[in-house]
């Protein structure tokens, strides 16, 4: 085997280790858009949810999704306060992946893992991935019609590459 052959074998495998990373292909938590599939016409997985949310996030986020008092504007300390999850919320804007991605894995992960402050947790040693989705089915259960279908929409894009 030549010094070029050795060079075309190491790009293929690094250009596929990068398009995999790059792409979530194959990484766990990033590649499964079946993990985050939320299912807000299914009584089963949404009442679980909705009991899952009342013992884990209700406390930030409120008894019926309103979230904290001034939630756009920063705490003292820099932080945000927890966000309302109904349709007054920014919630529905963000596609499901992200939504999992985030509950599971926490803001400070997400986002890099550069120390962004934050009070959110991560939930990956608290909650299974089937609880999390059984939560983000349940919120989304609550909007209305309209904004459960532009979220379809957005995850449908997202699913497309846009």
């Amino acid at each position: 085997m030549t010094w070029t052959h050795v060079s075309i074998i190491t790009l293929a495998i690094g250009g596929g280790l990068a398009f995999a990373a790059v792409s979530g292909y194959g990484l766990g938590w990033m590649g499964s858009s079946d993990r985050a599939m939320l299912k807000p016409e299914n009584p089963e997985i949404v009442s679980a949810g909705k009991q899952i949310y009342l013992d884990n996030c209700a406390t930030c986020h409120g008894q019926n999704l309103e979230g904290e008092g001034n939630w756009s504007v920063s705490n003292p300390d820099g932080t945000m306060p927890a966000p309302p999850h109904n349709e007054t919320g920014h919630t529905w804007h963000h596609g499901s992946q992200l939504l999992f991605d985030l509950t599971k894995h926490g803001l400070d992960e997400v986002a890099g893992g550069d120390g962004y402050s934050t009070n959110m947790p991560a939930f990956k040693d608290v909650l299974t991935d089937e609880e999390i989705v059984s939560v983000l089915s349940f919120i989304k259960s609550t909007w209305p019609k309209e904004i459960r279908a532009r979220h379809d929409e957005l995850d449908a894009a997202l699913a497309r590459g846009g």
